[in-house]
This record gives C-alpha cells, sequence and structure tokens, in this order.
C-alpha cells in the first residue's frame, strides 16, 4: 500500500530527544525556546510562542489578539473543524465566507462585498489549505481598511510563500501545527507567530496559566506549554523541512504533468506569485468514490479532506447558511499521495492508477 502520509523520523530526532532525557528537563525550557526562536526566524517574523497542539494556538492567538465574547469572526467552511472551533472556545461568534472554486482558500471578493454591505467583523481566520497560501495581499488590505483582525491558519503552510514571503507574517498573528502528518512534526505541537509584542505577551500569559513570573497569575490561562521532548523533534525536523518540501514539490509537479490529460481529473493549481507546499495533493474528480475504491484496490491510499463542510457539522446547526462552492468541493475533492517518502515507482503506480481507472 501507498500510504496517504508517511512521517519521515529518524536518528536526529532520537540523537536529540536522548539529550533531552539525558538533561532531566524534560518539561518547556531552552529547547523550547530555541525551537520558538528558530521556528520565527524561518518564516521572517519577530516572535514564535510554541503551543501543545495547533488547536491551542489557534485558541491562544486570537485570546491573544483580544478576540472574545461578543465578537464576530469570520472563516472558511471548508477546513478542519478547529478553525471554527477556536472562536467558540475563545467567547466570539463565528460566520463562514465561501471559498474559490480553484485554490478551495477562503474567497476575498465575497469577503469584501459583505465589508462593504456593513457587516461588523472583528477579525477573518485565512486557511492555507493543503499548503497553497490563501490570497494575503487582498486580505491584508482589506483588514487594513475595515479594521479587523487578520489570523493564519497555516497549519498545512510551513514554508508556503506568497510573492516570495512566507507565510505566517502577512497577519497579525499565524498559526502552525506540528500534528505526525504535517509537513513537519514534533510528535504533536503548535506555533504562534507575531510582530506585535502586545499579541506576543497577552498570548504568552494564557499558554501559561495566565501567569507574569512565579506564582503570580495577571489573568486566567491554560497549560498550553509545549515540552523540550517535542521541541527537540521539531529541531531536528527543522533541518529536514527545506528537502521534505522540495521533494513534495517535486511529486507533485510529476503528478501534475501526468495527471493533466486523465479525463474527469483536475489537478490542484498554483497561482502565479505562490508556492503551494503540497502538505495534501488534492484533485477534484467526477466520481470520487469509484475512483477511492478503484486505487484502494490498486494499493493507493486516499484521503477526503473534508467531507462534511464546517456549517453541516451537527455542532454548527445555529450557524446554517448556504455556501456552494465549499459544498461542491466537499462532494469532489480527493487527496492522493504526495510526501516525501514516496519514490519514482510510487508516483508511476498513483498514475497508472488513476489512469486505468478512466478506461476500466
Amino acid at each position: 500500500m501507498i500510504h496517504i502520509a508517511n512521517p519521515t523520523l529518524g536518528t536526529e530526532e532520537k540523537d536529540r530527544v536522548t539529550e533531552v532525557i539525558d538533561s532531566g528537563m524534560v518539561a518547556e525550557g531552552d529547547v523550547v525556546h530555541e525551537f520558538e526562536s528558530e521556528f520565527a526566524s524561518y518564516c521572517g517574523a519577530d516572535t514564535g510562542l510554541a503551543t501543545t497542539n495547533g488547536t491551542t494556538a489557534l485558541h491562544a492567538a486570537l485570546v491573544g489578539l483580544g478576540i472574545g465574547e461578543g465578537d464576530t469572526v469570520l472563516t472558511t467552511p471548508f477546513s478542519f473543524i478547529a478553525t471554527a472551533n477556536t472562536p467558540r472556545l475563545a467567547g466570539a461568534d463565528v460566520d463562514f465566507v465561501d471559498i474559490d472554486p480553484e485554490t478551495y482558500n477562503i474567497d476575498p471578493d465575497t469577503l469584501e462585498s459583505r465589508l462593504r454591505a456593513g457587516e461588523d467583523v472583528d477579525a477573518v481566520i485565512a486557511v492555507h489549505l493543503y499548503g497553497l497560501p490563501a490570497d494575503v495581499g487582498r486580505l491584508r488590505e482589506l483588514a487594513d481598511e475595515y479594521d479587523f483582525k487578520l489570523l493564519e491558519d497555516a497549519a498545512q503552510a510551513h514554508g508556503a510563500k506568497y510573492e516570495g514571503t512566507r507565510v505566517g507574517t502577512f497577519g497579525d498573528a499565524a498559526c502552525f501545527s506540528f500534528y505526525p502528518t504535517k509537513n513537519m512534526t514534533t510528535g504533536e505541537g503548535g506555533m504562534i507567530l507575531t510582530d506585535d509584542e502586545d499579541v506576543a505577551e497577552r498570548t504568552r500569559r494564557f499558554i501559561d496559566h495566565g501567569r507574569t513570573e512565579g506564582y503570580e497569575h495577571a489573568s486566567v490561562g491554560h497549560n498550553f506549554r509545549m515540552t523540550n521532548i517535542a521541541a527537540a523533534i521539531g529541531l531536528a525536523q527543522m533541518e529536514r523541512l527545506p528537502g521534505f518540501t522540495e521533494a513534495r514539490r517535486r511529486n507533485a509537479a510529476r503528478l501534475t504533468d501526468e495527471l493533466a490529460d486523465v479525463p474527469g481529473v483536475t489537478p490542484p493549481t498554483e497561482p502565479e506569485g505562490y508556492e503551494h507546499v503540497y502538505h495534501q495533493y488534492t484533485v477534484r474528480v467526477d466520481d470520487r468514490d469509484g475512483l477511492q475504491e478503484h486505487l484502494s484496490d490498486a494499493g493507493v491510499g486516499t484521503g477526503v479532506y473534508y467531507p462534511v463542510p464546517i456549517h453541516k457539522q451537527p455542532a454548527y446547526d445555529d450557524v446554517g447558511g448556504s455556501y456552494p462552492e465549499a459544498e461542491a468541493a466537499a462532494e469532489e475533492v480527493l487527496s492522493l499521495p504526495v510526501h516525501p517518502a514516496l519514490e519514482d515507482d510510487d508516483i508511476d503506480d498513483i498514475v497508472a492508477a488513476m489512469t486505468r481507472s478512466v478506461v476500466r
């Protein structure tokens, strides 16, 4: 079976974890702070704040941005549910903006029309879905014009670029996930980036029980702290990340080239000025269920991200609404293996299986 994901961990990660264990300092400490600094520097941000996972990163960032009760947050209905859950966990109301059908990211034109109509918005969460940056240039302009906070959900976009600049630096804050299947991992973990010192301070306190120093707590917070063990894995993975990205982009280029003429299959897009890092290689197909079954029989793992838009989840019955582009994508998208562990023969097998599915 060619798996849809295959986390790559080796001796470098083991050696760094062993060093932490041998030091006896396994909870948050200097290794976490080194990882925070290295990741922020890699993305071009002033401050990095490590957390236990991508969800806690989003929650803490929203609190740091001052989003809470009485506020309204807009985001995409086509994402993992944490993107919408976290504003609610912060006490805010959440609503949705439909997606661009080619990029699968939030549609800035639709957002702008709602803002011009006078909709009151306190924050927008833009997801860089599947590793392709959202149109953060337009979104940044809208945030400045209409005075809302822009939060980047970059959980799937480590190293992705917009107009030559890595994502994570366009919003008032940005959040990453280091879940095992992401482009790099810490086992579980998250990271918040920001250039705003006040946002950083509020976020840092929230991550650590509202602590200012010692046993003095200025506000209510959580324990969302990353461990030195997780950060040690992250430091080793950061050294590998450029190679991971190169391999993902190379694999994606081959798939796009060889699937271009396969009927009923639309490969992912990479608009000019964008650099996709292919957390997922997601095609659009006419007969998803049939193709997925055929590929499984051929030994090719696939995934559907995401089969139910957030506004159609039972937890969001109170929001409702119609978002036709998100609903259509949820019915038609299928992700193929693109991870760095793939061999050339694996790509050949995926393409052959896709081609056979058309002529069978």
